[in-house]
């Protein structure tokens, strides 16, 4: 009997150091799960974050891209419009040239005409030049943009809204006008 007593023990010890191994296993598994859990949740913020970050420098290299296309618009045009306060400053200068040229006596030398169409021509190819062009509005509709109308008149012969007189040229620089043509308009 004792060696049945003995038996039973052993095979009691076994049935226990099997349930031992048996919850060891068991827990090892679950840590395993568990730190699985854990790098997959780190890998996870690892990604996030790095999806964070590639937007965040997608932005910054589209900002800096957008910057540089601005500052190549402003250079290009102050070049371009860079002399219209040189413009404004040289545009009563050929006023009085061409109030000059209308204005003549008659007592007044051919040449002293002819010197001062010369320096009025010269002066204005040197503004082209520089895309200064003018605006002189004859035979044209009305438009504000380029024109001021000083006064409105009746012509039964005329259309509306188009120009019958030009007091003063308008100018204009690459498009950009400076100084719209002072003008009459038909009003009918």
């Amino acid at each position: 009997m004792a060696k049945k007593q003995k038996a039973k023990d052993k095979t009691d010890l076994k049935d226990e150091s099997l349930d031992v191994e048996e919850t060891l296993e068991e827990d090892s598994i679950e840590e395993e799960i568990d730190s699985s859990d854990e790098e997959s949740e780190k890998n996870q913020n690892a990604e996030d974050k790095i999806k964070d970050l590639e937007e965040a420098l997608l932005r910054s290299r589209a900002e800096l891209d957008n910057a540089f296309k601005r500052n190549t618009a402003d250079i290009e045009k102050a070049h371009k419009y860079g002399v219209e306060k040189l413009l404004n400053e040289l545009l009563p200068v050929v006023d009085n040239l061409e109030h000059a040229l209308n204005n003549f006596s008659k007592d007044s030398t051919k040449e002293d005409r002819q010197g001062v169409e010369l320096t009025l021509k010269s002066f204005e190819s040197a503004l082209d030049k520089f895309g200064i062009r003018p605006i002189y509005p004859i035979n044209e509709c009305f438009d504000p943009i380029k024109h001021e109308a000083v006064m409105t008149s009746k012509d039964p012969k005329k259309e509306n809204n188009e120009i019958e007189n030009i007091f003063q040229r308008g100018w204009e620089l690459h498009d950009r006008v400076v100084r719209p043509a002072r003008v009459s308009v038909i009003k009918n």
